[in-house]
Parts: C-alpha cells; sequence; structure tokens
C-alpha cells in the first residue's frame, strides 16, 4: 500500500497551487463581499484543464483519476472556497455528458464544457425533495420526438449564468420512484424557462444559486442521457465523486485554516510570551492537525476505492464526505476562535472560510444521509467484515 504522491501527482499539486494563489487567492474576500461570480478565472480554469479532469483523454480531458481530482480541488480551495466549489460541480456535468451523451451531444457539448466557454449546472433538488431526491416531481413527457418538461429545481448552483443544465426529471409514472427518474440536457436558454432571484446566502457568495422553473420547456428526445429510467443511477453516480469533490474543498479549507492558525500563534503575544507558547493553544493545533490527517487520508482512501470501482465506493465516499465536511467547518471554527476577535473580522479571512465551508455539510448529500447510507450497507451481511480489507 503506498501513501506518498507519484511525480505525476506532486507535479498536479504544485500546478493547482499555482493556479490557486495567481487566480484565486487574491480576489475571494472580495468576490464574497460583492457576490460576484468570475466567470473570466473560471474560463482560465478551463484552459489550465482544470474543467475536464476526469473526462478520458479521448473526449478531450485530462483523463485524470479521482484521486488526482481530490488532489486539485484541496489546492484550489484554498484559494477560493466557493469558486473552487462550483468548479467541481461544472466538472460533474461535463463529466455526465461525456459519459452518458449521445455522439451528437458530446459534439456539441464537451469540449465547450472543458474549455469554460459553456458553463453547466446539475439540478436535481426540487422545493419538496431535497434529501428525498427520489420524489422529485419534476416530469418529462414525451410527445413524438421531444420531452415536455414542467417543474422546478432549487438552490442550483451557477444558475443564471450558465449555458446548459443536466436535469432530472421523471418519465415514468408519479409513483415510478427512483426508477422512473431520467437525466436530461436542456440549454440554458430553451423556452419557458425562468431563473429566480440570487439566493442570499450565508455563504458561497461568490457563486450565484438560484430556482429554476420550467414550464413546458421543450429539447429533443435525443438529449437524453443514458437511458430511460437510469436518470437516479446516473445522478448518484455524480454524487460519489461530487461527495469526494466538496470533500476535498473541506481539505482545502481545513489546510488553510491550519497555517493561519499556526501563523497567528507564533507572531501573537499575551502575558508577555507568544501564544505558540501556551500549552492548551498548542493542544488545540494538534488536534486541528490530526483531524485533517485522518481526514485527508479518508477521502483519498475512497477516492482511491472509486477509482478501482470498489463494490463498497459509495459507503467509502459516504464515510469521507461526512468526517471531511464535519472536519473541514471544525478546524476553520477552531482557527477563527484562535484569533480571537480578530477572527471575527471581515478583514481576516477565518469568517468567510467558516461560513464557505459550513453548507459542505448539507450538499450533495447532507451528513444525515451519508450516515443512512453507510449504516444501510454496514446492516448488510459481510459488509462490516469487507472494510478491514
Amino acid at each position: 500500500m503506498e501513501f506518498s504522491l507519484t511525480d505525476d501527482q506532486r507535479a498536479l499539486v504544485q500546478a493547482a497551487a499555482d493556479f490557486s494563489q495567481a487566480e484565486l487567492a487574491d480576489h475571494a474576500a472580495e468576490w464574497d463581499a460583492t457576490s460576484h461570480f468570475p466567470v473570466d478565472v473560471i474560463r482560465r480554469a478551463g484552459e489550465a484543464g482544470f474543467l475536464g479532469i476526469y473526462i478520458p483523454e479521448e473526449r478531450g480531458g485530462l483523463g485524470l483519476s479521482r484521486l488526482d481530482a481530490s488532489l486539485i480541488f484541496e489546492q484550489l480551495s484554498q484559494g477560493c472556497i466557493a469558486t473552487t466549489a462550483y468548479l467541481t460541480i461544472h466538472n460533474m456535468v461535463a463529466w455526465m455528458v461525456a459519459s452518458w451523451g449521445s455522439d451528437e451531444l458530446r459534439e456539441t457539448w464537451v469540449e465547450r464544457l472543458i474549455s469554460g466557454e459553456c458553463l453547466g449546472c446539475y439540478c436535481l433538488t426540487e422545493p419538496g425533495s431535497g434529501s428525498d431526491a427520489a420524489s422529485l416531481r419534476t416530469k418529462a413527457v414525451r410527445e413524438g420526438d421531444e420531452y415536455v418538461i414542467s417543474g422546478s429545481k432549487m438552490f442550483i448552483s451557477g444558475a443564471g449564468a450558465n449555458d446548459m443544465l443536466v436535469v432530472m426529471a421523471r418519465t415514468g409514472a408519479p409513483d415510478s420512484g427512483a426508477g422512473g427518474v431520467s437525466a436530461i440536457l436542456v440549454p440554458a436558454d430553451a423556452a419557458g424557462i425562468e431563473y429566480g432571484k440570487n439566493e442570499e446566502k450565508m455563504g458561497w457568495k461568490s457563486q450565484p444559486t438560484r430556482l429554476i422553473s420550467f414550464d413546458g420547456v421543450r429539447v429533443p428526445v435525443g438529449n437524453l442521457l443514458g437511458q430511460e429510467g437510469e436518470g437516479f443511477k446516473l445522478a448518484m453516480k455524480g454524487l460519489d465523486g461530487g461527495r469526494l469533490n466538496i470533500a476535498s474543498c473541506s481539505l482545502g479549507a481545513a489546510q488553510h485554516a491550519l497555517t493561519l492558525a499556526r501563523n497567528y500563534l507564533q507572531e501573537r503575544k499575551q502575558f508577555g510570551r507568544e501564544l505558540a507558547h501556551f500549552q492548551a493553544l498548542q493542544f488545540k493545533l494538534a488536534d486541528m492537525a490530526t483531524e485533517l490527517t485522518a481526514a485527508r487520508l479518508m477521502v483519498r482512501h475512497a477516492a482511491w476505492r472509486l477509482d478501482q470501482g470498489d463494490p463498497e465506493a459509495t459507503a467509502y465516499c459516504a464515510m469521507a464526505k461526512r468526517f471531511a465536511t464535519d472536519m473541514g467547518f471544525n478546524v476553520c471554527n477552531e482557527a477563527l476562535q484562535l484569533h480571537g476577535g480578530y477572527g471575527y473580522l471581515r478583514e481576516f479571512p477565518l469568517e468567510r472560510m467558516v461560513r464557505d465551508t459550513r453548507v459542505h455539510q448539507i450538499l450533495e448529500g447532507t451528513n444525515e444521509i451519508m450516515r443512512v447510507i453507510v449504516a444501510r450497507r454496514l446492516l448488510a451481511d459481510g459488509t462490516i467484515e469487507a472494510l478491514q480489507q
């Protein structure tokens, strides 16, 4: 079992760190304060290859592994958590189109998604179906060679600045559950689509989040991804990787917070000596580093399992997502505490990092749902024994 990175992976880490420092870090606070969505920077991320990370090379992507993607997102998120989080969503959308779209769809969209010419949105959550995603009510009724889509999607990242949508819609009967859901590619400017207001959020302010309404939106049947009724399965496959991606953003946030906390303890003096000399604060720093290291190992292990096609990969991804996103928020929050009153000021980055990492415990499946996924697998015969292998 090899834990060290390869030379190629170290090069990826350095490239991502360089991009993060040059394009993200110095602007993150301003983007947050002004709710600015940096489309130009996102397109430069495409030029650097960061919008098609795990799309196969023969389809124009980098063809990297999910472990490689985790390494990249961890570095990028040290510059701007919210912008990197959108990059993870866009990568998932582009990968779904490249993996399950027809030749015509791939020819039309994939290259433009990889370059950043077109931005994508992932549309699963609805106003009435969040954790219970299989109960979604947006419907796609087939009329001849078209689907007619009606319904609404909620909390859609990038909405209003996007060019295409991957929409999960019910093509089966109202009571058909997960088996009646299909994934359909919808151009963002199709007639009948309306975008709601940009939601005022606690964090992730540098990316828009809107409700999207579909009123008789017509798209060709050829815009179907995979087969009819496979949408929920495709959505869950996308979310295995998506959970690792957002967990990796939490790793990057925690790494940045740990560095800031260490530096502050060495600089700040109280009672005639640096804070770094107080054992209680040393212990806190040690715990933060320990939790971060444990989470990083879990995420990388889960990514490796996913790359290997492990039958328990979904459970590993759920465990890693739950642990890493809880850890990321806690480490950022502890770093804020170590900064005292200064940590609460917008002049310092910790309050933004706490706000940005909080939502990681909710999206891509809440951490309560991650526990449900893991528990269900644990109750199956042989699973607990398999986890030690």
